[in-house]
């Protein structure tokens, strides 16, 4: 087991790692920026370092830096959370020519898995379905023939990451024209790497995807999925496990075939295989993420089983300790993004000193967060405040749990959310367990937004 891990994060991944350190008996130094001086994970971590200014590619993504910071302060492992340099092949690589640990994947297999379409075929070749599609296009006029033969509506999709950064939805060539350098620039923006593909856009489709882990030995299991449906602008923003999409054979079928093919594929670690289900309950594979997920939180809650913990001792050369006739998902959870943003206002990003910041409790429910009162929430990163899971023995309590932690949670100050939240968990498409993923970009946030403020 390492002695100590630098956690190259920041926000409520950074605090989440660096509460699995000091359950497993590990030393831990948060690398933090100059604009997360005061960020609740460098105040109560043992160490704290700083690796440079508010800019991210000159901290949180500069890998000098982050090295640096780990050899200065006598760490054997490096923890990059999520995002950022996370599914970095090339920083993985640098970080074990140093003698270090990357905790995820090995350079070699996200080598394997970067490129998301050449994934699509690897998968393919292994047994998996996947989304009709194009190979990388060369420049637009290879991108319209490829729609045409596809066609319409098809999703540009960036090859270098995900997030819903760079993707769009184009219904006829004009809107392709008009979308295809956008989208290779912001391409280029977030990933270092402009390369894209379309995927044919499914319409009505359900969001579902399947956690794996698998070690050094061969040895692989599921932790079922998450239903990851309710997003805005192609990024999630409530999970829930188990998905009512489904019934039990299908759920299972489905995650069994995921976990043959990923390790048949030569994946190791912990990883999410992500699939688009259409309304006959047909899976199409899109894309795996090489990393712990945002919303881990809810597979932890129905399983038991500390995942960060989990995805550290696979990277120290442990093997799993566990069988998959071991793992048993129990009732029904549910995961809140609370984000600063403003739904009435076209989700526009806020910022701003938190006042008052109050969290709910009783039994099932959980809050990942790095807030406090006067913390100041600063504009250089992305919107996520934390997140508020609740766990119930069944998905109708589990709703209503979650709209009392809801009800309860405060956060002064800033323009959240959270009454969006309310309102999603009253609607009747969402009771009736049949939201899609499109229903907030098909019909708006406005009628939510209206019921939320009644």
């Amino acid at each position: 087991m390492f002695n100590k891990v630098l956690i190259a994060n920041r926000g409520e991944i950074a605090v989440r790692i660096l509460r699995a350190c000091r359950t497993l008996g590990i030393g831990a130094v948060v690398a933090y920026s100059e604009a997360d001086r005061d960020s609740l994970a460098a105040q109560i971590a043992d160490e704290a370092i700083c690796i440079g200014p508010a800019d991210a590619r000159r901290s949180y993504l500069c890998a000098p830096a982050l090295i640096s910071a780990a050899m200065v302060t006598g760490c054997d492992a490096i923890h990059p959370g999520y995002g950022f340099l996370s599914e970095d092949e090339g920083f993985a690589d640098v970080v074990r020519a140093h003698d270090l640990a990357f905790i995820g994947p090995s350079a070699e297999v996200l080598e394997r898995f970067a490129s998301k379409e050449a994934t699509r075929r690897l998968l393919a070749a292994h047994g998996l379905r996947t989304v009709p599609g194009s190979a990388m296009l060369r420049d637009e006029a290879h991108a319209l023939a490829e729609a045409e033969r596809i066609g319409y509506p098809v999703l540009i999709k960036p090859s270098g990451g995900g997030g819903g950064k760079g993707m769009r939805l184009v219904r006829n060539a004009q809107e392709l024209e008009s979308t295809f350098k956008v989208s290779r620039s912001e391409a280029k923006a977030a990933f270092g790497d402009d390369s894209l593909y379309l995927e044919k856009f499914l319409e009505e489709n359900r969001h579902i995807e399947i956690q794996v882990a698998v070690d050094r030995f061969g040895n692989a299991v599921h932790m079922f999925e998450r239903d990851c449906s309710v997003q805005r602008r192609h990024q999630k923003i409530i999970e829930e496990t188990p998905t009512p999409a489904l019934n039990e054979a299908q759920r299972l079928d489905l995650a069994e075939c995921a976990l043959k093919a990923v390790t048949a594929a030569g994946y190791e670690n912990l990883g999410t295989l992500e699939f688009l289900v259409d309304n006959k309950g047909d899976a199409y594979f899109i894309e795996i993420n090489c990393r712990i997920q945002v919303e881990h939180a809810i597979t932890e809650m129905v399983t038991g089983i500390d995942m960060v913990a989990l995805q550290i001792k696979i990277a120290a050369g442990e093997p799993l300790g566990i069988a998959q006739s071991d793992i048993v998902a129990t009732g029904h959870a549910i995961e809140f993004r609370i984000l600063a943003e403003d739904p009435a206002k076209d989700f526009r990003p806020q910022a701003g000193l938190v006042g008052a910041y109050l969290t709910p409790g009783g039994p099932g429910v959980r809050m990942d967060s790095h807030l406090y009162p006067g913390y100041e929430i600063p504009t250089y990163y992305d919107s996520l405040l934390g997140k508020l899971c609740v766990w119930a023995p069944d998905r109708a309590t589990a709703i209503a749990r979650g709209d009392a932690a809801l009800r309860e949670l405060l956060v002064d100050g800033v323009t959240t959310n959270i009454e969006l939240h309310r309102a999603i968990l009253a609607n009747q498409v969402f009771l009736d367990g049949k939201v899609t993923t499109s229903l907030l970009d098909r019909v708006g946030s406005a009628p939510f937004v209206a019921a939320g403020s009644r």
